[in-house]
Parts: structure tokens; sequence; C-alpha cells
């Protein structure tokens, strides 16, 4: 058996983490990260790009266009906020 079945209240991989670019920082503590997955396509087997616009929460209104920021999952923030920003790993040039 697995460790996480023997301890219930442990869960290892609790939250997703992203990592992507800010490409909008126009709302109040609100940053929309753009995050590109790359996908094997099943029938041709090409390797795909697929890229989702998440909003993310930053609190300190710190993060500026061009940033290369780590989200995570949170709780929903707003209607359309369920991520945050963790840390900038790169700051724009």
């Amino acid at each position: 058996m697995s460790q996480s079945s023997s301890n219930p209240t442990a869960r290892p991989n609790r939250r997703k983490t992203r990592e992507g670019r800010v490409v909008s920082n126009a709302m109040d503590k609100t940053a929309v990260v753009s995050v590109v997955e790359r996908v094997r396509h099943p029938r041709y087997a090409k390797t795909v790009q697929r890229t989702k616009r998440l909003y993310a929460h930053d609190a300190a209104n710190d993060v500026r266009v061009g940033d290369r920021v780590r989200v995570a999952e949170t709780r929903p923030f707003s209607k359309l906020k369920r991520w945050r920003v963790v840390e900038v790993t790169e700051r724009a040039r």
C-alpha cells in the first residue's frame, strides 16, 4: 500500500502549480498569466503548444508585464480568479 492511504491527512500534491508569463496587470491585485503547455498530438504525434490564460491574485501588486511567475491553485477569489502568484522567478527586462 502507498503511504497516502495509511495517513489520510497527508496529501503530497495538494495544489497544482504552473509557471508562465504575465501578459496583463491592468486590474487591481490581479495578474493575467499566460501558461504554455506542450502536448503530444494523439494521432500525429507532433508536439503542439496550448496556451491558457490564468487570472492570478497578486496581493502586493508587484508583478509587471513580461515577468515570469509561478502560480498556485487556490480557493476562488472572484468569478475568474482561482490562482495566486507564489513567486516571481524572473523579472522583465
